[in-house]
């Protein structure tokens, strides 16, 4: 197989949940350019009308004016997340901190995952809770109203508490403080820095001081790196060739996945570095190269635990074994994803095994897969076995490969344009 070409992936979601969310909160008119236009930002999208924000239809530009960190109401009905974690435990925090209640619904994926971890701090911070499932999944009611300062231990690496947590003490004005043990994604804390946000960030701790306003601003939305990896991926287990990735966000809490596949022999540089709306931004260009297995551990996975599909399928192209420990999250994300991987890999012929917090492929070098895969619906699954499966000979059924909409809607017609 030989790649060729230039690929600039969609937007960051992470970015692109973020900027309609502080648009909607912020005094005024905020442009958002390059915002992702998928199924998970367009649930975001959708909730923030259903409180009242003036959140108008995605497009490449945008301007959503912002009605402040007051101006949004009790929604009339239930609040739609569809597949989104993000939007489900970020929104919260927004409800949290304002006077009315909203219930929080969304798909069967999407109700599986894991609230107590954001319902428990919320709480603490006297925000109510109610769970109608026999676990504490969706549907969910917050009910919001005057809250307290909290300081909080993460109990997981965990960007999306970290954030609802924030966005609860900005909109309800009151002090939060955040130990991690682990970094995570630092959209959230750059996004509020560039809006005028009182934030202190050091060593293992981002504490909010009340503001009482948040500043309207515009925001760039960078490639989404976790898409990007796709293609650097397809570049990596190619045989000859080589790909430029366009305006990818590199910040560091996001860009594990490019340093893991640099480790494990394929040709990856940054070209054209540069900060664009507070974020580092580069040309990746990625090659093939002689592929060799890699050990990744509990303290990279932060900044690569979305890429862990792709990466393992990249794995089983490398010669000799790769092993994943501390990514026990991958099994509260849209499927689990460590069974979701083992399965998925011994299906088309690949040698893995699960492990309790991750798992090990043993790789045998470049050659055909066949199989079906089953993605459960997982975008990063279906996504995943797609690029396994462009290697010549290979005949991969994936069984629900329009699931790849939730954050990459052409995601299958940019793998057929750059690969042979």
């Amino acid at each position: 197989m030989r790649v060729d070409g230039v690929v600039r992936v969609p937007g960051d979601k992470s970015i692109s949940h973020r900027a309609l969310m502080l648009g909607a909160l912020g005094d005024g008119a905020s442009r958002v350019r390059g915002v992702l236009q998928s199924l998970d930002v367009q649930s975001t999208a959708g909730v923030l009308r259903a409180l009242g924000a003036a959140v108008p239809a995605l497009g490449a530009e945008l301007v959503i004016r912002g009605g402040g960190l007051h101006g949004l109401r009790a929604p009339s009905a239930d609040l739609d997340c569809g597949n989104s974690g993000t939007s489900a435990r970020l929104l919260a925090g927004i409800v949290a901190g304002s006077p009315f209640a909203g219930r929080f619904v969304g798909d069967a994926s999407l109700s599986r995952r894991p609230m107590g971890r954001v319902a428990r701090p919320l709480t603490q911070m006297g925000a109510r809770f109610a769970f109608e499932g026999a676990g504490e999944g969706l549907p969910m009611t917050v009910h919001g109203g005057r809250l307290q300062g909290l300081t909080w231990h993460m109990e997981h690496a965990s960007a999306q508490v970290k954030s609802a947590l924030l966005l609860a003490g900005l909109v309800a004005d009151v002090p939060v403080e955040v130990h991690e043990h682990t970094p995570t994604r630092d959209h959230t804390e750059r996004m509020f820095a560039g809006r005028g946000v009182d934030l202190r960030v050091e060593e293992g701790v981002v504490a909010l001081v009340p503001t009482g306003r948040l500043d309207a601003g515009d925001q760039l939305v960078p490639a989404d790196p976790s898409s990007a990896a796709f293609f650097a991926a397809l570049a990596a287990i190619a045989d000859s060739g080589q790909l430029a990735l366009d305006d990818v966000c590199i910040n560091p809490t996001r860009a594990g996945a490019f340093r893991v596949l640099r480790r494990m022999g394929a040709t990856l540089a940054y070209e054209d570095r540069r900060t664009e709306g507070g974020e580092e931004v580069a040309r990746i260009v990625v090659g093939p190269g002689a592929l060799r297995g890699a050990v990744i551990e509990g303290g990279e996975v932060p900044s690569l635990v979305d890429e862990l599909p792709v990466l393992a399928c990249v794995a089983a192209c490398a010669e000799g074994e790769t092993r994943v420990t501390g990514a026990g999250e991958l099994r509260v994300k849209e499927s689990d994803r460590i069974t979701a991987i083992v399965e998925n890999l011994r299906a088309v012929g690949a040698v893995a095994e699960e492990l309790p917090d991750g798992f090990v492929v043993r790789g045998s070098g470049r050659r055909p897969f066949a199989g079906r895969v089953a993605t459960h619906g997982d975008h990063r699954i279906a996504m995943a076995f797609g690029v396994l499966g462009a290697i010549p000979g290979s005949e991969i059924v994936i069984d629900d490969p329009a699931c790849a909409a939730v954050s990459f809607p052409t995601f299958w017609e940019e793998l057929v344009r750059v690969g042979s």
